[in-house]
């Protein structure tokens, strides 16, 4: 994929409607019950939390001015002191203030819970279904190296998320209910002044309106350049070795540096425009205030209507709209951290979404069976295969017989063979001929464009997924550890095994005598990726996990392309007993390693250009025994047409992985 071209989230992202909706109907309410709960207590807390400047207006009104009866807006006069003494109606004051201080806290403290809970609660579903939609994502995915990318959506979006629920939800339903408490509350105590006081709202709607247009692209840009920062430095983490080796530090910081760089003006185009907009919100509010102030004072000191108003105001009265005036100033000037929020949520929902939308291309049928009692006679009849162009969502992709060949395209080119139950073929040939991906077909880790892969006469993508790779051992040549013991990577996939279990699979493996001088013998942690060990241990632990599985087919993959020769001749031994009595496929460079198998295929440009035996494709002479001289030192180099063909087949392969 070139630069230019958008990456599988960028597709899929950009596909996605109405993200928060879609958290809500999805996610949302499987908790409604606390989401339900915390509004609820939200909106009798803020609710509550205006009593205090109305009843105190009532108060300076009646009980201590003598003007006015007792009276509150929508509050029924029979329940009021109407008719009470100042001092009666002073306590009674006192008492509405003080409860409404308690139930505001208290139903604060409940919504802050219930809130807690809804939140944390739906994230939890969230990361755990991206996480497991991302591992049954098919190889292609990873194949494009966007780990960065996932890990971002997982921790990063996934906390914005839970940020929007916990506190932007509740902070607009907050800010809601203050402004239209507010509103009425002023327009019962004096519509005309209430007019005066709200006339600012309109510009802050449109000033909101336009702060969401324009911030919107900026968050979704910043989300972009979090997960280019993190593919980065995952790429500079795990290969710290080949970058101290190389001497590469300063190029590999200032990568780091330039994705930090582009993260950093990013943000700051997005944080430029809550620069703008908190302060314009804070100067709106204050000028409504102002003019609250102006027109309400000149009213009490006059005792005469300014301009076109008419009627009386009250001291109480206008102590009320001072107070919830100001009141008004706070609610409104945090809106712009609920805009950031939300247009922040917006842009990882549909990030994370994204990633759950990817479709699938290997998926079991409706009607998949299980593969049980393998015996182990695998047939690749007339196989055809190219790594996908595109969207995976789009059509089935054709074959090679009915669309003009593109250079590069084809990886494999109508391979056919047959391996009986027990026999051991060998895949040879240079680089890029597509052996390791031969052998992928039989995993499933792809499927064929044409023709079957065949495991006991049921096509593999006739049969689970689940119980074909059961059945399958692999060994690669980049044996992966897990963070843990020896013991539990061992085990890993037959988490049911024991101790004698273990064991016997590691002396089988050639692992048992190095495992037992580590420090703590199978309870000895080996770091990521196995750190701590060489690189001959690491590929004896995952032979032993291998023994452990005890397959019906093996798959090796240049299992001992990466160690010494002592060690190889230990790897060796242990995939000799490994493959008795098994139908085995072996991928190796070092022919002498194959020699014994009972057929050998040679690959080149994704075709089988020879097979037989090791002594026939000798008397053959052709690329098989040409590759066998260069080893053996009985020629000094290959024929300049079989460099020339690896050299053209390299470059179709490097067009071939640009264009899938």
């Amino acid at each position: 994929m070139s630069a230019e071209e958008d990456s599988v989230f960028d597709v899929y992202r950009d596909r996605v409607s109405r993200p928060l909706y879609r958290l809500f109907t999805e996610y949302g309410t499987d908790e409604w019950r606390w989401l339900v709960l915390g509004m609820t207590a939200n909106v009798v807390a803020r609710a509550a939390s205006l009593l205090p400047p109305v009843v105190l207006g009532a108060a300076i009104d009646s009980a201590f001015q003598g003007e006015d009866p007792y009276a509150l807006p929508l509050i029924p006069a029979s329940l009021l002191p109407t008719n009470a003494t100042d001092v009666e109606q002073f306590w009674f004051s006192v008492a509405v203030i003080v409860g409404s201080f308690l139930v505001t806290a208290v139903l604060t403290w409940v919504y802050g819970v219930s809130a807690n809970n809804f939140a944390h609660s739906v994230m939890h579903a969230v990361r755990t279904d991206s996480y497991a939609k991302m591992q049954e994502l098919d190889m292609w995915f990873f194949d494009d190296k966007q780990t960065g990318e996932v890990m971002s959506v997982l921790n990063n979006d996934a906390t914005n998320l839970e940020r929007f629920l916990d506190d932007a939800l509740q902070n607009s339903v907050r800010i809601g209910v203050m402004l239209l408490g507010i509103g009425i509350v002023l327009f019962l105590e004096n519509a005309q002044l209430a007019v005066v006081t709200l006339v600012a709202v309109p510009a802050m709607i449109g000033f909101t309106y336009w702060f969401m247009k324009a911030v919107e692209p900026r968050y979704a840009a910043q989300r972009e350049a979090v997960g280019d920062l993190n593919t980065v430095l995952e790429n500079a983490l795990g290969g710290i070795q080949l970058v101290k080796t190389s001497g590469t530090e300063e190029f590999e910081t200032d990568r780091v540096r330039e994705s930090s760089h582009s993260y950093y003006r990013k943000t700051l185009a997005m944080l430029r425009l809550n620069y703008v907009y908190r302060p314009g919100m804070e100067l709106l509010a204050g000028v409504s205030f102002a003019v609250t102030f102006v027109v309400g004072g000149l009213w009490i000191i006059t005792g005469v209507a300014p301009g076109p108003l008419t009627g009386e105001l009250t001291a109480g009265a206008f102590v009320t709209f001072l107070f919830l005036s100001q009141r008004f100033v706070t609610p409104l000037a945090e809106v712009s951290n609920i805009v950031s929020q939300y247009e922040n949520a917006k842009a990882s929902c549909e990030r994370v979404f994204g990633l759950q939308d990817i479709p699938r291309r290997v998926t079991d049928r409706s009607d998949a069976v299980e593969l049980d009692e393998v015996e182990g006679k695998v047939e690749y009849d007339d196989v055809s295969f190219r790594y996908a162009d595109g969207d995976p969502g789009e059509a089935d992709r054709a074959e090679p017989a009915d669309e003009p060949d593109r250079q590069g395209s084809w990886i494999l080119r109508d391979v056919s063979f047959t391996a009986e139950p027990g026999d051991t073929i060998a895949l040879v040939g240079p680089t890029g001929a597509g052996k390791s991906t031969l052998l992928k077909l039989l995993l499933r880790l792809y499927d064929v464009d044409r023709g079957a892969v065949r495991v006991d006469g049921h096509d593999v993508r006739d049969v689970t997924a689940r119980s074909l790779r059961r059945s399958v051992g692999y060994v690669s040549q980049d044996a992966f550890l897990f963070d843990g013991t020896v013991f539990d990577n061992v085990r890993y996939g037959r988490f049911d095994a024991d101790l004698e279990d273990v064991l016997d699979a590691a002396e089988a493996a050639e692992a048992h005598e190095f495992i037992t001088n580590l420090p703590d013998g199978y309870e000895t942690r080996i770091g990521e990726r196995g750190v701590k060990l060489s690189g001959g241990q690491r590929q004896r632990l995952s032979i032993a996990r291998t023994v452990l599985q005890d397959p019906d087919v093996l798959v090796l993959d240049e299992a001992t392309s990466a160690v010494d020769t002592e060690t190889e001749l230990l790897i060796q031994r242990s995939l000799d007993r490994l493959a008795a009595d098994r139908t085995t496929f072996v991928i190796a460079h070092r022919l002498s390693t194959v020699k014994d198998a009972d057929e050998i295929l040679v690959l080149e440009g994704g075709e089988v250009v020879e097979r037989g035996q090791h002594g026939e494709l000798l008397s053959a002479d052709g690329l098989y025994a040409k590759l066998w001289g260069v080893q053996a030192g009985e020629i000094e180099s290959l024929p300049e047409e079989f460099v020339e063909r690896a050299r053209s087949r390299q470059a179709e392969t490097v067009l071939t992985n640009e264009d899938g």
